[in-house]
């Protein structure tokens, strides 16, 4: 942002000298124009951060849709998005137990048999 010369407080305590007819005239025209350059600054200044501002808001509001729609998708996604490794595992022992079950007691069976004969 552009340098600003002025305070309020400059302003208010300007003191001018006095010549044969009023204030020194140059003086004055070298201060209002001194005045008129921070005046030109500030409404420079004014329109940039409206600019931003907008540009900030629109930015805010996109990211906002953004996270809605993820939120969304999330919440609505692929099903078993919430699943575990372990979950997964217990899953595939279950199965394992339910399509080999009959197969599996059947060896544990046939071990048994086999290891109580060599006695």
């Amino acid at each position: 942002m552009a340098e600003k010369n002025l305070t309020a407080k400059d302003i208010l305590q300007k003191e001018f000298t006095k010549s044969m007819r009023g204030y020194n005239t140059a003086e004055v025209d070298e201060y209002l124009d001194s005045i008129i350059r921070d005046y030109d600054s500030y409404q420079k200044d004014v329109v940039y951060l409206k600019n931003e501002n907008e540009r900030l808001i629109s930015k805010v509001d996109e990211l906002t849709k953004q996270l809605a729609l993820t939120k969304k998708n999330t919440s609505t996604g692929t099903p078993g998005s919430g699943v575990t490794n372990f979950d997964i595992l217990k899953r595939l022992s279950n199965l394992e137990k339910h399509v080999f079950g009959s197969k599996i007691e059947q060896t544990d069976n046939t071990i048994d048999y086999s290891q109580s004969t060599r006695f």
